[in-house]
């Protein structure tokens, strides 16, 4: 399961992220609300973690945006103000559980196990889109000729395109999805790895493609 925490403090995200990934989630962190809107609305996260106070954009406006835009991503805020109205104002936004500052690890993990159990919340976390199956926890693709087995960076690329299908990804949502947010890659690294993925689904026979846009991104389109 993929998890977005979107987090300003470095050292607190550091401390987060071994206990994260011990319980099972992929993680991917950004540290201002601008970048962390782009993340969460590409649709690539089961759960997100979001602090409240973030530069570039406060966490209550990120997330009105990205609920407006119809993301329905389970979101746990993060924040230092503890009162009811900041609650309250949190909530509101589209939160769907809210947590003050400081707080148990082992309290965290259980909320997000809350979310994540809750109706409409992934559990396989194999993804189905038209004639292929993308195993993220196997590394395989699946199509009607076979499976082919994938590296760790095809698996994320193909991940991010399946989660949104028919719909442009921006090459820097890509870069930020697959290399993380911070990480310095150049692009054509990003165009290496789409003729990758598109020969991964040709091997496993599929129909569906990913299409170029030319100066925007690519999309994934699924067969008839």
């Amino acid at each position: 399961m993929r998890i977005l925490l979107i987090e300003d403090d470095g050292a607190l995200c550091e401390a987060l992220r071994p206990a994260l990934e011990a319980a099972s989630f992929r993680v991917d962190i950004c540290s201002n609300g601008t970048d962390g809107l782009t993340l969460l609305t590409s649709g690539a996260y089961d759960v997100c973690i979001l602090d409240r106070m973030l530069p570039g954009l406060d966490g209550l406006s990120l997330l009105r945006a990205a609920r407006m835009r119809g993301i329905s991503t389970p979101v746990l805020m993060l924040t230092a103000l503890s009162g009811i109205g900041d609650r309250v104002d949190g909530l509101d936004a589209g939160a769907d559980d809210y947590l003050a500052k400081p707080f148990d690890t082992r309290e965290l993990l259980a909320r997000l196990r809350a979310l994540t159990r809750r109706p409409g919340t992934t559990t396989d976390p194999a993804l189905h889109i038209g004639d292929v199956t993308l195993s993220p926890t196997e590394l395989t693709l699946t199509g009607p000729q076979g499976t082919a087995s994938l590296t760790n960076r095809e698996c994320d690329l193909l991940e991010a395109l399946l989660r949104s299908p028919g719909r442009l990804q921006a090459r820097s949502s890509l870069l930020a999805q697959v290399w993380g947010p911070l990480a310095e890659v150049e692009e054509a690294n990003l165009d290496c790895y789409i003729h990758f993925v598109r020969r991964r689904l040709q091997s496993v026979g599929s129909q569906s493609r990913v299409i170029t846009v030319r100066g925007s991104g690519y999309k994934f389109e699924v067969s008839p």
